[in-house]
């Protein structure tokens, strides 16, 4: 149901390229709640990472339908988050088309849920293609510790990675692999 809703443009944003709309998905009440639903059943983790901005288009509405998600965590291009000193994490990422820095805060992880020994967290996006940015953004993510509301610091874990889309034969799920499972949709 959800593979015939795609577009596909050759050559996109660069040639070489073939970038996969997922917007489609959103044209169609039904097709969108059925599929954020699922992608919740996939979700390990209570605490969302997604990146900017089809990952928390997609991600964001998790909260309003899944009870096993509490937390968004969202990761911005530069200027976009206003942050404390600190509190701003930058990551640098390899994408298909080129090398990109992407943020986070850490203030927005530890508003999440923990566990006892950890912040788990889920990396969500819209496609997984060779895997640069949902790597850049997880190592960053495991290098670092927050204070909680309790007054405990604990470290951040990346539980998962969860996708709309997965592009066969680009590595992405390989070297994913090695940090988290790898969980998507719709197989390409």
């Amino acid at each position: 149901m959800y593979k015939e809703k795609l577009k596909y443009y050759p050559g996109f944003p660069i040639k070489g390229v073939n970038f996969i709309d997922i917007i489609p998905l959103m044209h169609d009440k039904k097709v969108f709640r059925s599929l954020i639903a699922d992608l919740g059943k996939l979700c390990a983790s209570p605490n969302i990472a997604a990146p900017e901005a089809r990952g928390f288009l997609f991600a964001s509405p998790l909260l309003t339908v899944c009870d096993n998600v509490d937390n968004i965590i969202p990761v911005r291009k530069k200027g976009k988050l206003p942050a404390a000193d600190g509190d701003l994490k930058e990551v640098s990422v390899i994408k298909e088309y080129g090398a990109d820095k992407l943020f986070f805060r850490l203030s927005d992880i530890a508003a999440g849920t923990a566990s006892e020994d950890a912040v788990e967290v889920t990396f969500f996006d819209d496609v997984l293609a060779t895997g640069g940015t949902a790597l850049g953004v997880a190592k960053a993510l495991e290098e670092c510790s927050v204070k909680i509301p309790d007054g405990r610091v604990l470290p951040v874990r990346v539980k998962d990675f969860v996708f709309v889309a997965e592009v066969g034969g680009l590595s992405g799920r390989a070297s994913l692999e090695a940090v988290a499972p790898v969980k998507s949709l719709i197989h390409l």
